[in-house]
């Protein structure tokens, strides 16, 4: 009987399926207004350009148009006229003057047209810029639809009043020329260190047409432990009538399109110009988890009389556990690794040009190059991506820490240049920001913001939109205090940041003494998990010159005499790589996350990245090769620091050993002395056993030969056995 009751239902839905699409229902038509655009600027905000000279591609910045626009970047913030002013390159007076920021231009404005054929009528039309910066406003045959003052978050505007279905129509798009057009209370992205503001339509362009009800949002949250998702599903009725229709979902895989489960049709009514916001859940046969290692994903789609959609999404559960201060990803505990990226900056490099939104390039970025180098785990720090980014993480496997873009600092920090917030614009930008994120599995943590001290994130701002949020993600709240029982915080221990414009008082030797935990007072609460996603302090350009930041530390790591960029370069990765093992070797922190993989560099920055050819993705040698080895799930650590080794001596060395694996290793565990061409000049090993997720220490004893002198290396190497894996880490030393 129940066999047959089951043959029925699918019977049913069939001929419900059939003749909705004989009656050429359910149907979306999304239209892709991505390409070239015509572009022109002014002052006014309201006087249209009478001509558009310029070409420039959508997604882009407008520094890409043809013939290109004067001055089109040049704006300085207020955090960046702080810091001229503290390094008296400015006069105090000017933070006063230019309050809301220093324009250097001679626009206000930039103005995109171009014309598109709309689709076959429909009931609705809604045309959606996924990101724009700075501020929008849109017009559609010369009727205006709207404004958005949001610049990191998708803008819709209903444009059935003024589309011609079947036709040419003229869309025109008005962005800002730079963040003063906005006011200075809203959410415009504040960055001590960005040096130029460039403006544009930053990702994709779309016309939607479809029929009532219209498919507002979708929100797919897992529930792993009984194999189910929870949905839910908004819906909108823009007509004067009432509305009733047959709501069906189904759940495939991504790759393939099997089909997995599907809910029963449900007859819905929605009252004239009105939503209904409905949860259901749905079982999963087999529940395929997702994880940086296994990236699988499922598909669920959404039909109604009128409209359909797809929602990607991934079963993943991602928390922080509190008393263990771990990750866990899925209920296990997970050790992250990984860096940082900050795309807004690396918008102001010479070579971004159209890198951004090249498919081939981002996949290697977030693809391929996490990989090689071991990482799981990245901060999108102080701005954001565009929407294609994250559909390449939810495909590689890479878990993020997305961050709205802040940076004010606060009081007793930078005290008088902190922005005063406009709470209930910044809680709706928030909203929207979640909105758009909240399906990506990749996205597992909600950053507020970034070294910023005010009370309104954990006060009003996270507690307001945390709710929209059905699969509860970890909220970290930088310098403030976190605002939930089991958000994480966060450490930058930038160890060489006395070097900036005083004496260098950290060596490396202290790191043998230290136990690699949080320092006293730091950390907001010491009762959460603590990342620790930035550190180092050791940034080189590209070509191997120091930045703004680090043009007094290195004299004072390598002197001033005949010091080349390439010995700059390889001491940077020896140095950033020894820090990377000594963090993750205690223990002390859920995740380790490096700063930075990809920002700008040019004369003036003050921190930039480590590719040796960006326009490539070609990571500098040294790079690749030092922090690839600290990197690797199983580390290890060779404590020791001192510059000189004696011929003859007879040293024991301490080696601490970590596995990131959820199951347990073992192997040789090597320790050599080699000079600077890798000939090994004495080996003592010995027989190591880690358990799953574990650690320890063990300690070798080496003899230094009596006949060797010079510039050496003191390399520990685990040889990892059943998986032709090895790490290793290496200390530079001279024998006397």
């Amino acid at each position: 009987m129940r066999q047959n009751a089951l043959s029925l239902l699918r019977l049913v839905t069939f001929v419900f399926l059939t003749a909705c699409c004989a009656n050429g229902a359910p149907e979306r038509s999304t239209l892709s207004l991505d390409g070239e655009w015509r572009i022109a600027d002014s002052l006014s905000p309201s006087e249209i350009p009478a001509a558009f000279p310029s070409r420039g591609e959508v997604p882009g910045l407008a520094n890409m148009a043809k013939p290109g626009f004067a001055d089109v970047d040049a704006f300085v913030s207020r955090e960046q006229l702080a810091n001229r002013i503290r390094a008296k390159l400015a006069p105090a007076e000017w933070l006063t003057q230019y309050w809301t920021g220093k324009v250097e231009q001679a626009r206000n404005y930039f103005w995109y047209q171009r014309s598109f054929r709309a689709p076959k009528r429909h009931e609705i039309a809604l045309l959606k810029i996924n990101k724009a910066q700075f501020g929008t406003a849109v017009w559609l045959n010369g009727q205006k639809l709207g404004e958005y003052a949001g610049c990191f978050s998708a803008s819709l505007f209903r444009a059935e009043d003024a589309i011609r279905w079947g036709e040419q129509n003229t869309v025109l798009v008005r962005i800002g020329a730079h963040p003063a057009v906005l006011p200075d209370t809203y959410p415009t992205g504040s960055d001590f260190e960005k040096i130029k503001w460039t403006p544009g339509i930053y990702d994709s362009v779309s016309l939607i047409a479809c029929d009532n009800p219209l498919i507002e949002t979708v929100q797919v949250a897992p529930r792993i432990a009984d194999g189910t998702i929870l949905v839910q599903t908004r819906l909108q009725n823009t007509s004067p009538n009432t509305v009733t229709t047959p709501l069906l979902q189904k759940v495939s895989t991504w790759n393939g399109s099997r089909n997995v489960a599907e809910t029963q049709p449900v007859q819905i009514e929605i009252g004239p110009n009105s939503e209904r916001t409905l949860t259901n859940v749905i079982r999963i046969p087999d529940p395929h988890l997702w994880s940086p290692e296994d990236p699988f994903l499922y598909v669920l789609k959404t039909q109604t009389d009128g409209d359909e959609q797809s929602t990607r999404f991934g079963l993943r559960e991602f928390q922080f556990d509190p008393q263990s201060k771990r990750a866990m990803l899925n209920g296990k505990p997970y050790y992250l690794r990984g860096s940082n990226i900050t795309l807004h900056r690396f918008f102001e490099d010479p070579l971004c040009g159209n890198l951004p939104w090249n498919e081939r390039w981002v996949r290697q970025l977030l693809g391929k190059l996490p990989r090689q180098m071991h990482w799981n785990y990245f901060r999108f720090c102080i701005g954001p991506v565009p929407d294609r980014w994250l559909d390449i993480c939810d495909e590689e496997g890479i878990l993020v820490q997305n961050e709205f873009f802040v940076w004010t600092g606060g009081p007793g920090w930078y005290q008088g240049y902190s922005r005063k917030h406009d709470a209930e614009e910044m809680i709706r930008q928030y909203k929207d920001w979640i909105r758009d994120n909240w399906n990506h599995p990749s996205v597992a943590v909600w950053d507020a913001n970034n070294e910023t001290k005010d009370d309104i994130f954990h006060t009003r701002i996270i507690p307001a939109v945390r709710p929209l949020d059905l699969s509860n993600r970890p909220w970290e709240n930088s310098y403030n205090p976190p605002a939930g029982p089991n958000d994480p915080v966060e450490d930058h221990p930038y160890l060489m940041q006395s070097g900036f414009n005083g004496k260098l008082t950290f060596k490396m030797t202290n790191l043998e003494t230290m136990d690699g935990k949080p320092r006293p007072g730091v950390l907001p609460s010491v009762n959460h998990a603590p990342l620790v996603n930035e550190y180092g302090w050791l940034w080189l350009n590209r070509d191997g010159t120091p930045t703004v930041l680090t043009s007094n530390l290195y004299p004072q790591l390598m002197g001033t005499t005949n010091v080349t960029s390439r010995e700059r370069l390889d001491l940077y990765a020896y140095l950033l790589a020894a820090k990377t093992e000594f963090w993750r070797a205690h223990r002390n922190y859920a995740g380790i996350i490096h700063f930075v993989f990809l920002t700008c560099s040019y004369p003036g920055v003050y921190t930039a990245d480590h590719f040796s050819d960006v326009t490539k993705l070609k990571l500098d040698p040294a790079f690749a090769d030092y922090m690839g080895e600290a990197f690797k799930p199983v580390g290890v650590y060779l404590n020791f620091f001192q510059p000189e080794l004696r011929r003859g001596q007879s040293r024991q060395f301490t080696i601490l050993l970590v596995n990131d694996y959820d199951e347990p290793v073992k192997g040789d565990l090597i320790l050599t002395l080699e000079n600077r061409r890798g000939k090994q000049h004495t080996l003592v090993s010995e027989l190591f056993s880690l358990p799953a997720l574990g650690n320890e220490a063990r300690t070798l004893r080496l003899e230094v030969p009596r006949h060797l002198s010079g510039a050496c290396v003191v390399r520990a190497k685990a040889m990892l056995s059943g998986r032709k894996e090895s790490t290793s880490s290496r200390r530079w030393v001279e024998v006397r």
